[in-house]
């Protein structure tokens, strides 16, 4: 069954359980897209890092990506932002534990995860979450 097939099925079901599951839709074993990019440095050790873990075609991901590339230039040297793409790096999304997108997850400079936010988060949460985090 492709991912097609099993996201129509998805669709049929109660709203609620196809909300959820359409967001871990990427997780599904067996077609595992080629990583995009080299994520074996994430988190970025001796710098604070936000790690947003999201879909190019999910909506909330979406309206939070010129949100983050605002974010990554006004950070540059002071903390590291970061989007995954879990449906094309589905192994990330495992080794991340993501359960639904988007997820951003929060690292200290040593690498130690200080929090996580399931759903879209706004410039201002962001920031406020860094600004707690000691970047300024």
């Amino acid at each position: 069954m492709t991912h097609a097939e099993r996201l129509q099925k998805i669709l049929k079901w109660p709203a609620g359980i196809a909300f959820a599951l359409i967001a871990v839709a990427a997780l599904w074993p067996g077609e595992s897209a080629a990583a995009s990019q080299d994520l074996s440095q994430v988190p970025v050790k001796g710098m604070v890092t936000m790690v947003d873990l999201g879909a190019d075609q999910c909506v909330p991901c979406k309206m939070m990506a010129p949100i983050l590339e605002k974010l990554k230039k006004a950070y540059e040297g002071k903390a590291a932002i970061i989007f995954i793409d879990v449906w094309k790096n589905t192994d990330e999304a495992r080794r991340f534990g993501i359960r639904a997108i988007p997820t951003q997850i929060f690292y200290d400079a040593t690498g130690r995860e200080i929090g996580r936010h399931v759903g879209f988060m706004s410039e201002k949460d962001i920031i406020d979450q860094l600004t707690k985090m000691g970047v300024r």
